[in-house]
């Protein structure tokens, strides 16, 4: 089985900072910045980013639809 690289893009602008994609990551990638967009809330990120396998769990409950998930396959 070949091995996945994911990435997620999260539309920083746009997101409300209402954390429900970190409670669906199952590999804890996603936290809440310290930073605040310009609508003044904290926005998620990828906080871990080596632990991302794409699974799109986030961009699946993410309520307003504004994270993007990338998967690449690794040669083995």
């Amino acid at each position: 089985m070949a091995k996945v690289k994911g990435a997620i893009v999260v539309d920083i602008e746009r997101c409300k900072g209402c954390a429900v994609c970190i409670g669906a990551c199952p590999s804890e990638v996603i936290d809440m910045s310290a930073e605040v967009n310009g609508k003044g809330y904290y926005y998620a990120y990828m906080a871990n980013p080596d632990a991302c396998t794409g699974c799109s769990n986030c961009a699946i409950v993410c309520p307003d639809g504004i994270i993007t998930v990338y998967r690449k396959k690794l040669d083995t």
